[in-house]
């Protein structure tokens, strides 16, 4: 047992204004507030967790994480990764990464869907990346994508993703 020094009261603690709801779907202004390398469950592989802090057009201060698989046996979810790790640097104005920091800070626009989940119930998914309208994220050339995967070549940019949904 360990003497507090004080009485607390629930009535007076104070009330989260947390909601773990998932956010509608739909695109929304973020800013990267965190990226991190960690190890998969199995510890045969790694990837980099990355979370999003939503800025607008609305759930402004709701928080929405997303995975990158970099290092997996299975080569679709490291080509997937690759992929979407590309698509945030372009879209955040980064030619080359070589520590996770470097995202963060960034300001992008991203693609959340609602997804169930048996175990967890709904959330959140993220499933586009693009830069935010007004800001332009360095242009390059798109000839050579189309020869080679898209890590192989970080200039080149890939196919732009949807952009029919919620317009900003």
């Amino acid at each position: 047992m360990a003497f507090l020094g004080e009485t607390f009261n629930a009535s007076e603690m104070p009330v989260p204004e947390s909601n773990y709801d998932p956010v509608p779907a739909g695109w929304y202004n973020v800013a990267i507030a965190g990226a991190e390398i960690k190890d998969t469950k199995a510890g045969t592989g790694k990837y980099i967790s990355v979370r999003f802090d939503i800025t607008g057009p609305e759930h402004q201060g709701r928080v929405v994480f997303t995975n990158l698989n970099t290092r997996n046996p299975n080569p679709k979810a490291e080509e997937i990764a690759r992929q979407q790790l590309g698509e945030i640097m372009r879209a955040i104005g980064v030619q080359e990464l070589e520590d996770t920091d470097q995202l963060i800070g960034g300001n992008l626009a991203i693609k959340v869907t609602v997804k169930e989940s048996e175990q967890y119930g709904p959330g959140n998914e993220v499933k586009g990346f693009r830069a935010i309208d007004g800001s332009a994220p360095p242009s390059t050339s798109t000839a050579s994508a189309a020869a080679a995967p898209p890590w192989s070549q970080p200039k080149a940019e890939t196919p732009a993703v949807e952009t029919d949904d919620v317009p900003f």
